[in-house]
């Protein structure tokens, strides 16, 4: 996936390489990204090379090659307060709308959709123009698939970490014991397995240090279910 300056980064060095015909020099780039230290572009554009959209030629000066750019279907709409996010179609028995196939379209470009609780219920928000790639063997086939980065540890024994990627394939209802996206009076969304009481729904963690929290069934709705992971070392 790309942060928002890696992809801030990677345009400004695509349109300087097409106005110019060499790269930026650091100083550009760091007043461009308005950054106090030319040290977080080393980082940025170290991390552009790792995910394979940058490459530096080390034995010429200022010499940057743009190597691919991520897709972005126009600007991403705001997060709307009763979160019902634009998701990317999952079908892959023909070419995906909205999403770049990479390489031998083993993976995809996802969109993602903010940091979701995994603790305590928070809204999410949404950090516009990040995507994450995504092997296509981790979504559920056919439907809508988009991400949640996951804040907290109160999934841990599920696996699921603080700093995670979550792949969440849009569904308004879960079975007893799957691990959904949870919409709680319009506001908070929190990552917890579903079980049914009765006219209640509870919202159960992994992880013992925190309570299972009982809501009337009528003010959860179901965004979504997991459906895979993704983590960064």
């Amino acid at each position: 996936m790309l942060t928002r300056k890696q992809h801030q980064l990677l345009l400004f060095i695509d349109d300087y390489l097409r106005r110019t015909g060499f790269s930026p020099s650091f100083d550009e780039m760091k007043d461009a990204l308005e950054l106090k230290s030319k040290s977080g572009i080393h980082r940025l554009i170290s991390g552009l090379e790792e995910r394979g959209f940058l490459a530096r030629r080390h034995h010429r000066a200022r010499a940057l090659e743009v190597l691919r750019l991520p897709v972005v279907e126009g600007p991403a709409p705001v997060m709307a307060p009763n979160f019902h996010p634009t998701v990317i179609q999952g079908d892959f028995s023909a070419r995906l709308t909205g999403a770049r196939p990479l390489d031998d379209a083993s993976a995809v470009l996802l969109p993602l959709y903010g940091r979701i609780a995994a603790g305590l219920p928070i809204e999410a928000l949404r950090d516009t123009g990040t995507q994450v790639e995504v092997p296509i063997s981790l979504l559920a086939g056919s439907g809508e698939h988009y991400a949640l980065e996951i804040a907290g540890d109160s999934m841990i024994d599920a696996g699921i970490l603080d700093g995670d990627i979550v792949i969440i394939r849009n569904e308004t209802t879960a079975d007893n014991g799957q691990i959904a996206v949870a919409l709680i009076d319009g506001q908070d969304v929190t990552l917890k397995r579903i079980r049914r009481r009765g006219n209640a729904i509870a919202l159960e963690p992994a992880n013992a240090a925190y309570e299972t929290r009982i809501v009337p069934a009528d003010r959860v709705s179901i965004q979504g279910c997991l459906v895979g992971l993704v983590r960064r070392y």
